[in-house]
């Protein structure tokens, strides 16, 4: 970015908007008449989620649209959309500079100049195109189950909450079959989330009991973690990027009764507070499971595990019942509690690759 001071902060959605609207839209009518075309701005970008604040501005940030075009059209008028978009679109949107220094790294960098074809933020590309590229999948077909569980859900996230601009290709159409799972890779989905919680729940109070205070505090914490995955499911919504995924979850109903809790988990003095707390965050979701009616209704307890006197949800009772509900032959053939590729993986290394990620879809063969 210039050293030019840029003008107070406005989301980037917003600016993004702008952007289109003021900018990009008027050439388009003007120099594009019949061009028939979806404009977004969706995929990467914490603007695209409503996270952004003032220090997002310093890459991979600014204002930007994507233009969805049919593929005939693509082929004919792309390049010379990009190059007229490159010589006529204004220097500045509402003082923010629409050139871009070095777009290649870490989405390029806001920089403003007097020089043209500026590097402006617009992409064009096809919906199949983009879908294929950011998510792996065509998503203007119907998706299977198995190509369900491969798509990282904070890719999925980022695409529900873009904003549209503009739309009569069927863009609308393809968020809506993106909008969330099919009830019985969701059913999936949940079953393995709580079995995660159930191969952890006796842990915080093992390790307590042995005097490894530091190992219980560490074992709270990730089922803490595992308890929210959980609670994002179970409301409906995509987990984003793990570095926003405290913001996301506050914006939850659950984060009201559960984030007094999960703070009392953490910052509890000993073991037998931190499971006491723990059991009330256990309470609260076993209610919510019920209220999502999804199986018969399962009595939410704490008891024993085992002999040993730790107090656990016994958590795999969900998962069993969940994991009953499901139809689907084709979901029933998969390995039961394994999940999805981002409830076993969490490398961003793999999570943000998607041919690696793609790669894991064997162990759904198994």
């Amino acid at each position: 970015m210039s050293d030019d001071p840029l003008p107070p902060f406005m989301p980037g959605l917003t600016l993004s908007e702008r952007f289109y609207r003021t900018a990009v839209e008027p050439i388009l009518r003007e120099r594009f008449p019949a061009l028939r075309y979806a404009a977004a701005r969706l995929g990467r970008g914490s603007d695209v989620m409503g996270f952004d604040t003032a220090q997002s501005r310093d890459h991979h940030w600014g204002p930007k649209t994507t233009l969805f075009l049919g593929e005939d059209d693509l082929a004919q008028q792309g390049e010379a959309i990009m190059e007229t978009l490159g010589a006529e679109l204004p220097l500045t949107v509402d003082g923010y500079p629409t050139h871009f220094d070095q777009p290649s790294v870490d989405g390029g960098f806001l920089a403003y100049t007097d020089r043209r074809p500026i590097t402006h933020g617009v992409d064009v590309t096809t919906i199949a195109r983009f879908t294929v590229d950011y998510l792996g999948v065509d998503a203007t077909q119907p998706l299977d189950e198995r190509a369900w569980l491969t798509i990282p859900s904070q890719r999925l996230r980022t695409v529900r909450a873009g904003r549209v601009f503009h739309d009569d290709v069927g863009l609308a159409a393809v968020r809506g079959r993106l909008h969330w799972y099919p009830r019985d890779v969701w059913l999936y989905r949940l079953a393995n989330q709580w079995r995660r919680i159930d191969q952890e729940e006796p842990w915080v109070g093992r390790c307590g009991d042995v005097g490894d205070e530091l190992g219980s505090r560490i074992v709270a914490t990730r089922l803490i973690v595992e308890i929210m995955r959980l609670c994002f499911l179970m409301e409906g919504e995509y987990s984003p990027y793990f570095k926003w995924f405290g913001t996301a979850f506050a914006r939850l109903p659950s984060a009201a009764p559960l984030t007094p809790i999960f703070h009392d988990v953490m910052s509890t003095p000993d073991w037998t507070s931190r499971e006491a707390s723990l059991g009330r965050a256990y309470l609260c979701v076993g209610e919510m499971h019920n209220a999502i009616g999804i199986t018969a209704p399962i009595e939410p307890r704490l008891a024993p595990f085992f002999e040993r006197p730790y107090q656990v949800p016994h958590a795999m009772r969900f998962a069993e019942a969940i994991y009953a509900a499901i139809e689907s032959p084709t979901v029933r053939a998969f390995p039961p509690y394994v999940g999805a590729v981002d409830q076993f993986a969490d490398s961003t290394d793999v999570l943000d690759d998607l041919p690696r990620a793609q790669a894991l879809a064997a162990i759904f063969d198994g």
